[in-house]
């Protein structure tokens, strides 16, 4: 029989390596920075691209792409080309994969900083960055599948189903929740508005977790667990429910971050029913794994990639436990909004994602470089100082969460808010986030001595070189079934027909649940008195964007008595009409939103912004000075008009040719209101005085960055109108 010899990559694995290393500690070092955010709220106080709003992102993108993007493409290169028995299709795609999600990533770390942001969580890249992701992903496709079909392994082992639904779903996911009309170089209008740019959102967001943070480590625990326990996988047959059940159904579960809010109640309920249904393949997955290790626990208990291994898999199981159960309404209603829901996603993040990316490092690592691994002690160190980080995270944030919610319900006997003021409950829960610092600092810690003991592992080792590996070659398989041959087994030797039916299983929840909400106008019912923001309000939604204060304030009030009494009436479908992109937020860190159009004098914004603590004692925001000093550039108004005209909004010709004239009376009347205020007024004649007689620029008021803002502040939820309920009541006597 012929016997071909070839090379494994590994060049490139070792590339990835490297980058998720380095990456993962600047993701890791900019959350624990935002983390004493919360203690420290003015520790960067005047500089801009250090502030909360604009960083957040950055963490969020930097640890879901650049760390854990990094260790797939480690995990898939390495195994891919071993299942398959085949070198990766094209060396030079290979390199413009690391080389250009490299550059990705070098462009998200400086364009969110400079607040160059979307808004939409975990897409929160410009339109240029977007086209750059979904090219090298193509390039990343083309590779993987290529190699599927110059391979010389006829079976198609399970990990690579779940890279192939994985290369698939991303690749949907990404573009169509990137649609965006571009208005310069650096920034767009997504073309979903309101209700459906929350329903796209939420079904990439969702999806996002699913198959970029789920469905390739699994492919990875399929792969490594078996290798690293030297046993084979538990259950094939498993696995082949596994993986159709869970793509199938995953899908489906996007709206389940939308519960309670304007959304129609049939796509709502349609989340809540597949989310439920999620845990069955999920924890089918874990047990899986789990059970691979049957047999092999004493080897667990002495070697530290397998203990990773286990609490990344139980990880796993927590979180997608317990994501179903948050998926139901009546708990859904108590966690949204609350710290519940940071504890939630960091159990996935820092034990599944961080904890299977450091077993895969361990196991790795000495076998490329041909050594021992530096120090199994400090590994085991690694490991428990990991966990305890986990532990002292997660907790904390469990309790906040469960405090929040229940201070934010609770009501005096006469049926007022006994905690009126929203900062009570912040000011409760400052010892948490206090523990939270702590255990993020413990967990960094940890991710510092695998470094360290990773570069003693290659110091002692020989250099990497691309591994001699042989195999016959495949010949030609039949077309058709065999006789006794089952339809998964022909399946399973197909890698076309196998990426075809994937795509399939991926499109139908999301055709059924985003269709149906962009075509059907009675989903969206419109209200005859929300307006289109003028031209000046347009502006201020666009620095509200810049600056993410989306990340700590929702704009969402759902139907509650408490949340009602607290903010206002609830939030509408046909409120949101008009906002390219939505800002219902997931987070609230501070209040609401949605109604504090005319709750506050424009004074008082723009005291708050300049330093929050004067107006809200206690508050933990960050002070947002540069607003108040800079000169807003109002000269792209007309175009960014004729954008949101070709998205739909009703702006005539006349309103974009009086666009500067209309802004310019609005931001007088805002400085007028401002000279209402003594102390306001003395203050800004001395600044003028003190620009003249050194020889500086000074900045009209009506020009600067904060009127703009206050425009579009004191507009939220003005447009709804509901009468007093004694008026309505005599009414209707």
């Amino acid at each position: 029989m012929e016997v071909q010899q070839f090379y494994y990559d590994n060049k490139i694995v070792k590339k990835f390596l490297y980058a998720t290393m380095l990456w993962g500690i600047v993701g890791m070092t900019v959350g624990l920075l935002l983390a004493f955010m919360f203690l420290f709220p003015n520790m960067t106080d005047g500089i801009s691209w250090l502030s909360f709003g604009r960083l957040r992102p950055l963490h969020t993108n930097a640890v879901i792409f650049a760390f854990v993007g990094n260790a797939i493409f480690a995990g898939v290169y390495y195994s891919t080309q071993r299942l398959l028995k085949a070198r990766m299709f094209s060396d030079l795609l290979s390199n413009i994969n690391f080389w250009g999600w490299q550059l990705i990533i070098v462009a998200a770390a400086i364009t969110l900083p400079l607040g160059y942001t979307t808004s939409k969580e975990y897409a929160e890249l410009e339109w240029p960055i977007d086209i750059a992701i979904a090219l090298i992903w193509v390039a990343f496709g083309v590779n993987l599948i290529g190699t599927m079909i110059k391979r010389r392994q006829r079976h198609l082992y399970v990990a690579i189903w779940f890279y192939v639904a994985t290369f698939v779903t991303v690749a949907v996911l990404h573009i169509f929740n990137s649609l965006e009309l571009p208005v310069s170089a650096l920034k767009s209008y997504s073309v979903y508005a309101g209700v459906q740019d929350a329903l796209v959102q939420w079904w990439y967001g969702h999806n996002a977790v699913a198959f970029f943070l789920t469905t390739p480590f699994l492919g990875l625990m399929y792969y490594f667990v078996p290798k690293a326990a030297n046993r084979p996988i538990y259950s094939y047959r498993l696995s082949i429910v596994h993986f159709w059940s869970l793509i199938f159904i995953y899908i489906w579960a996007g709206p389940h971050h939308l519960l309670y809010s304007a959304l129609p109640d049939w796509a709502q309920n349609l989340g809540v029913a597949f989310s439920v249904m999620l845990i069955a393949p999920s924890w089918g997955g874990m047990i899986n794994g789990l059970l691979t290790l049957r047999g092999a626990w004493d080897k667990v208990r002495t070697d530290p990639t397998l203990k990773f291994m286990v609490v990344a898999i139980t990880g796993y199981g927590m979180a997608t436990f317990e994501g179903p159960m948050l998926s139901l309404k009546n708990v859904n209603a108590i966690a949204h909004f609350s710290d519940w829901i940071i504890a939630h996603v960091h159990v996935g993040a820092l034990a599944w994602n961080g904890f299977l990316t450091f077993g895969m490092i361990y196991w790795l690592v000495p076998k490329m470089f041909k050594t021992r691994l530096a120090s199994v002690g400090l590994a085991n160190f690694h490991f428990w100082i990991g966990t305890l980080g986990i532990i002292l995270y997660a907790l904390p944030m469990y309790v906040a969460g469960f405090t929040q919610a229940l201070m934010w319900k609770d009501f005096n006997p006469d049926g007022t808010l006994v905690y009126g003021n929203f900062l009570e409950t912040v000011n409760e829960i400052i010892p948490m986030y206090w523990m939270r610092a702590i255990g993020g600092s413990l967990y960094i810690i940890g991710a510092i001595v695998m470094i360290y003991n990773v570069v003693v592992t290659i110091r002692s080792g020989s250099k990497v070189e691309d591994e001699l590996a042989e195999a016959a070659p495949l010949t030609r398989v039949a077309k058709h079934r065999t006789a006794g041959e089952t339809f998964h087994t022909w399946l399973e030797r197909k890698p076309i027909q196998l990426t075809i039916l994937a795509t399939v299983a991926i499109l139908i929840g999301g055709i059924i649940q985003i269709v149906p909400t962009i075509l059907v106008k009675s989903n969206i019912p419109t209200i005859t008195s929300v307006k289109p923001y003028t031209p000046l309000e347009l502006e201020g939604r666009d620095l509200y964007i810049r600056e993410g204060c989306v990340g700590c304030h929702s704009q969402m009030i759902r139907p509650f008595r408490s949340e009602v009494e607290r903010y206002g009436e609830y939030a509408k479908a046909g409120e949101f009409v008009y906002d390219h992109p939505f800002l219902w937020g997931s987070k609230r860190t501070g209040p609401d939103l949605l109604r504090v159009g005319g709750k506050y004098s424009d004074n008082w914004h723009l005291n708050h912004m300049y330093d929050p603590q004067s107006t809200s004692s206690g508050s933990i925001m960050p002070a947002y000075q540069w607003l108040v000093r800079n000169k807003h550039d109002r000269s792209g108004i007309e175009a960014k008009m004729r954008a949101m005209v070709s998205l739909g909004v009703p702006y005539s010709d006349e309103d974009i040719a009086n666009a500067q004239a209309n802004m310019a009376e609005q931001a007088e009347q805002i400085e007028k209101n401002l000279y209402t205020d003594p102390d306001f007024a003395k203050t800004y004649e001395a600044d003028k005085k003190y620009a003249a007689e050194n020889g500086q620029e000074f900045v009209e008021m009506r020009d600067r960055e904060i009127v703009s803002l206050i425009a579009y502040l004191q507009r939220l939820g003005t447009d709804i109108k509901v009468k007093d309920t004694d008026e309505m009541l005599s009414q209707n006597k």
